[in-house]
């Protein structure tokens, strides 16, 4: 055990302190090395703590409870860097350190920096980890300074640390880890049900079978449910915050998704129950869009003891960010967006289809390349699943063109959510949703907005699947009882794709499927490696709220399903439409041609033209896209000078394979995978990786309290099916129209619950981290990389200043639409709070 190190200690004047590390020896040559530590103690980072100082009485702390070592990039023999900070002339440079921890609890080290180091100057290590008491470790911890080396290049006495701290990280794959573990490993979604409390909340493990594929989520090792072997058993809600996720990616200190977690985990446990109860003995309607309008301008009153037990159980800081009261008793919401300029005009025909192009769910339509829409459903099971729609329906709407030629001049486009809901339709609407499967056919006008021509709603047969489909088609109408049923219509489309947007565009799409990179970036990609610390900050507190989500939002009973028209079903109908995740597709050039609203053009500015020229998220996307692509271009260039390197970087080879074959493996035999052998795959793979985490999940999560936070909107839930003429129903629409729209789409209870959530997810973090932003300005060495980085920063900055300057010139009518909603999901920077724009670099809530 190593002796006092410590000699002096110095405050700084901030709050960091400084220790001096003075020379204990007169052998050799030697002169003293001046080094300062920044640590933070356990309670920095408690809740409740949000403003406590730094250390107080660091010598505690470090004095003879804390030993570090350092270890020479250049000479094999550590034993010369004792922790005295002695310096021997004749040994070169410190390329790591390691750091025992006697004391008896936990704290952060943020960073070590070694002031002249003879020939080297400042050394900087970026540490931002917990270290824990030793007897936690098999192993001393050890961090590397801020240089990067490919495992080829790395000095031979750093390697046999940085091979062993890669085995550490991985963990021996067998137990129940505990917080203070480092262990990044795989697992099934088997966590989802709880098959003990009750065989109603039983679901299907999702990854490791044909049947349910699904990406790994992080490993925690808890024991499996008595009930069902596969199951794993969930943690006890109150204890949602303590979910296992490696220490280094919980949520920091500041970061208000300390707040946002408690926020989610309050609506669980707390409010939901009590809602419910509530709602359930007097069945609470709205019974008019101004009851609607309540809930953002005077709020709605609640009963006394439903804010008595909230009181009681839910931290005072927290009740105005997760439970926005008066202190009456009068429950209230921020005005969103979407009616705040306008309380009717999302009402509109334009802006229903504006929301395709601009809105929350920009990702789905697509150009209409056959006429009726087909089905690539299997007619052996599902029947004839064909369209209705007739050239009848539509030829008198589009400017005097043929079918044919509308969509040869590519003016049809289509909101197609029918393959993926009509398998599951029939379970679905034995629950309490009752709702359709949905396609809606567009016309792009020469103004460049979208016209909406047609719905169809579609029902199983019910005789059986296979006998296909029921369908109605429905077009627009301005008044009577038909702009009414046209209304409804709408909402039915509104209700799907508000589901397909939560569960695949959101959940899925991002969160799911960029957990295997960050365990496989974790397992087998060192700190020194540079791809590694390229794609570190894109995955920021991901694997947390992840957790979190399998916790209280996706789990069974939990806040999704309770809100979302799938219900149960919900996790299950994502897993299905995984089968048909491809990788390359994700990048957002191939998607955009994918879905036919894009054609590739050498000409056109990115190698694209736009069928829809105003097409807001497309334009700002890729502006955004080739930002990124051309920032991992510099970088890797300088790293990879041909495609020997990347062949033969034997640490990138393994991180492939094993996010492909474990992170990824129900897909491991895809033929699309990018194989990895050249470093145009290396860049493209990178620039995919760094889209989904920032900007995609950002187009895609910011706006919702936007859109969304207003329910008529974005319904959730339909609850009745479409009134037929001769019964009550079809009465009252005559005589009250938006009751009977209120009673079809979300109730009160889903819709409280549904706002109070997407109101949390909706929010920037105070202290978050933006696209073209680190967390240290030193967090590489290489000036090249650190050059190239800023050159990508001021691209964006010229982005913000092209977004503003587009959403203020009138020609581009869907960038603003009839609600005066600018579109900004996709502006780089934002403040704290609910903006509706922002790129976080990570998907962090």
């Amino acid at each position: 055990m190593l002796q006092n190190i410590i000699n002096s200690v110095t405050g700084d004047g901030d709050g960091n302190k400084k220790m001096k590390r003075e020379t204990a020896a007169a052998a050799g040559k030697r002169r003293k090395i001046e080094g300062s530590v920044v640590l933070m103690k356990k309670n920095v980072l408690d809740f409740n703590d949000f403003n406590a100082s730094v250390l107080d009485r660091v010598h505690e702390l470090l004095g003879q409870k804390v030993s570090l070592q350092l270890i020479s990039a250049v000479n094999a023999d550590p034993s010369a860097f004792k922790v005295t900070f002695d310096w021997a002339e004749d040994i070169a440079i410190p390329g790591a350190f390691l750091i025992r921890n006697n004391h008896h609890s936990q704290f952060y080290l943020k960073s070590l920096t070694l002031e002249d180091v003879p020939g080297q100057g400042r050394i900087h290590f970026v540490c931002n980890s917990w270290v824990y008491p030793a007897d936690q470790y098999k192993n001393d911890r050890v961090f590397f300074s801020n240089k990067t080396y490919l495992p080829s290049e790395t000095p031979a006495p750093l390697l046999k640390y940085r091979k062993e701290e890669l085995v550490n990280l991985r963990g021996d794959g067998t137990g129940e880890l505990q917080e203070w573990d480092r262990v990044y490993d795989y697992a099934y979604y088997n966590d989802l049900g709880n098959p003990d409390e009750d065989l109603k909340n039983a679901r299907p493990v999702l990854g490791g079978s044909r049947e349910h594929p699904y990406p790994r989520r992080g490993r925690t090792g808890r024991p499996p449910t008595e009930t069902d072997p596969n199951s794993e058993s969930r943690v006890k809600l109150l204890m949602s915050l303590n979910i296992y996720v490696p220490r280094d990616d919980r949520f920091g200190h500041l970061k208000m998704s300390d707040f946002l977690a408690y926020g989610v985990k309050s609506i669980a446990q707390f409010l939901k129950p009590e809602l419910e109860s509530i709602f359930d003995s007097t069945p609470n309607e709205f019974d008019s869009i101004q009851d609607v309008h309540k809930l953002y301008e005077g709020g709605i009153k609640l009963p006394g003891g439903l804010l008595e037990n909230i009181r009681d159980n839910v931290p005072a800081e927290l009740l105005k960010q997760i439970f926005p009261t008066d202190g009456e008793g009068l429950l209230k919401y921020p005005m969103p967006q979407v009616i705040k300029e306008d309380r009717s005009a999302w009402r509109t025909d334009e802006e229903f289809a504006r929301e395709m192009l601009a809105g929350v769910n920009p990702v789905n339509i697509r150009r209409l390349e056959e006429f009726p829409p087909a089905s690539k459903l299997d007619p052996k099971v599902y029947g004839d699943q064909a369209s209705t729609i007739t050239k009848e329906h539509i030829e008198n709407s589009i400017d005097g063109l043929s079918i044919d030629e509308a969509i040869n001049s590519n003016k049809l486009f289509i909101l197609d959510h029918h393959d993926a809901i009509m398998p599951y339709l029939r379970r679905i609407n034995s629950t309490s949703t009752k709702t359709y499967a949905t396609r809606t056919i567009l016309f792009l006008k020469n103004d460049g907005t979208l016209k909406p021509l047609v719905i169809e709603l579609s029902l199983p047969h019910p005789e059986g699947d296979q006998f296909g489909a029921i369908s109605k088609v429905y077009t627009p109408a301005a008044e009577g009882v038909e702009s009414s049923i046209w209304q409804l219509a709408k909402a039915y489309v509104a209700v799907n794709d508000s589901g397909n947007h939560q569960l695949i565009s959101h959940w899925l799409n991002t969160h799911a499927v960029i957990e295997p990179f960050v365990i496989a970036t974790n397992r087998q990609l060192s700190v020194l490696h540079p791809i590694h610390k390229l794609l570190h900050p894109h995955f920021r507190d991901t694997m947390n709220i992840n957790a979190f989500g399998r916790q209280v939002v996706i789990n069974a009973g939990g806040i999704l399903e309770a809100t979302v028209f799938p219900a149960k079903y919900s996790m299950e109908i994502s897993s299905a439409v995984y089968k048909n995740w491809v990788f390359p597709e994700q990048a957002l050039p191939a998607d955009l041609i994918k879905r036919g609203m894009a054609v590739k053009d050498s000409s056109s500015p990115h190698g694209l033209h736009l069928l829809i020229e105003d097409y807001p998220y497309a334009v700002d996307g890729l502006e955004i896209w080739s930002a990124i692509n051309k920032w991992v271009a510099d970088y890797c260039s300088f790293y990879y000078k041909s495609d020997d390197i990347v062949q033969n970087d034997s640490e990138l080879q393994s991180w492939w394979k094993e996010l492909r074959e474990e992170g990824h493996g129900d897909k491991k035999d895809e033929p699309w995978w990018p194989k990895m052998r050249t470093r145009e795959e290396l860049i493209e793979t990178c620039t995919t990786i760094i889209w989904i985490a920032s900007a995609l999940h950002a187009a895609l999560n910011f706006g919702q309290f936007p859109y969304a936070g207003y329910h008529p909107n974005r319904p959730t839930k339909s609850r009745q099916f479409m009134p037929e003429k001769g019964t009550p129903e079809y009465e009252e629409l005559k005589s009250d129209p938006d009751k009977v729209f209120l009673k079809t789409i979300t109730a009160q209870l889903q819709t409280l619950l549904g706002i109070s959530l997407i109101e949390i997810l909706s929010r920037h973090s105070s202290d978050e981290l933006y696209l073209g932003q680190r967390d240290t300005p030193e967090w590489t060495l290489d000036a090249e990389a650190l050059e190239a980085f800023e050159r990508f920063g001021q691209k964006l900055a010229g982005i913000e200043d092209r977004i503003i300057k587009m959403n203020n010139d009138k020609r581009w009518k869907n960038r603003v639409g009839p609600v005066k909603v600018p579109y900004t999901l996709l502006y780089p920077t934002s403040e704290g709070g609910i903006t509706g724009k922002g790129i976080p670099n990570s998907v962090s809530i």
